[in-house]
């Protein structure tokens, strides 16, 4: 197999909930921010200023409740569940619900949180108005951070790193890319996360581990963004993963490789046979990754205050 010519960095992992190895500052790195410096993200421009629940309430949880919430917190679109939230998960999840991070942006949030807001779970019931998406109610989770917890935030325009994803071959995608053939075929052969290895789900990249060491990623009818932004997760890279393919439309994908706790640039086990995460995604998806920096905006914590209860 072809040699990796550079080195790249990874993160590291620990088991304690959101503690991970501190990145400073906290980057709001995408394609809008890296465009366009010291400007809202166009999601936020998109939903409208002045977002609020119509109710909600904040308390402290029970060290015996369970971790829940009714909305996918992550930085993809999905289901709001009729505008009605709930949740009981550290108040670091939602900050990274609220300002829509994903992957290495989240890597510095707990670096910047006070110990409590990373490991003390608050329980939050509201109701947007009917009708309510998904990043509106992200920004009604700005301001109720602002107001029960005192969260204060402000930007600043930098010049930071990322990894760029590109075509490894001009014009050439690998034989696990495919173009998808549209929405109407995708909702067809859409299926639960528990299919089989090669079948998955509309719209969403999924994870899935093989026997040998092996782990499957893949997912139908997405657009390179998400597909870059997913893998950035299981590549272990320590900055944001962007989309620099220049591959409109949507893509059908699936990638296997033997993952490594410390990430790409550790030897694989030698009783796990397989590929590696960078040699799998040139051999696959005819892809690769290179080192690369751009202004954009980086959100500083400049304040938060543990909350009362109702």
């Amino acid at each position: 197999m072809k040699m990796i010519q550079f080195r790249v960095g990874v993160r590291r992992r620990t088991t304690i909930a959101l503690g991970i190895a501190s990145l400073c500052p906290l980057l709001l790195l995408d394609a809008q921010s890296l465009q366009s410096p010291s400007t809202s993200a166009g999601w936020e421009i998109a939903a409208g200023d002045g977002q609020q629940f119509d109710a909600a309430s904040v308390k402290m949880a029970a060290p015996d409740d369970r971790w829940r919430s009714n909305v996918n917190l992550g930085a993809m679109d999905s289901p709001t569940n009729g505008g009605f939230f709930s949740a009981n998960v550290p108040v670091g999840w939602y900050v990274e619900f609220a300002y829509k991070l994903s992957g290495a942006q989240s890597l510095a949030l707990p670096s910047q949180l006070p110990s409590w807001a990373t490991t003390t779970r608050f329980t939050i019931e509201a109701r947007a108005p009917s009708g309510a998406t998904k990043d509106q109610m992200r920004l009604m989770m700005q301001s109720l951070l602002a107001d029960r917890f005192k969260l204060k935030v402000h930007t600043e325009s930098r010049t930071v790193p990322f990894f760029a994803l590109s075509l490894a071959k001009k014009d050439k995608l690998g034989p696990n890319l495919k173009t998808s053939r549209g929405s109407s075929e995708c909702a067809e052969k859409d299926t639960p996360n528990n299919a089989g290895a090669d079948v998955f789900p509309c719209g969403v990249p999924v994870s899935k581990p093989l026997p040998n060491g092996l782990w499957i990623i893949g997912g139908t009818n997405l657009p390179m963004s998400t597909i870059a932004g997913y893998l950035w997760g299981p590549g272990d890279l320590d900055r944001p993963l962007l989309d620099r393919t220049g591959l409109t439309g949507t893509f059908d994908f699936n990638i296997r490789f033997v993952r490594q706790a410390n990430g790409p640039n550790v030897e694989p086990d030698t009783e796990k046979t397989g590929p590696s995460f960078l040699e799998a995604l040139r051999e696959q998806l005819g892809l690769k990754i290179e080192p690369a920096k751009a202004p954009a905006d980086v959100l500083i914590i400049d304040h938060i205050e543990e909350p009362s209860s109702n």
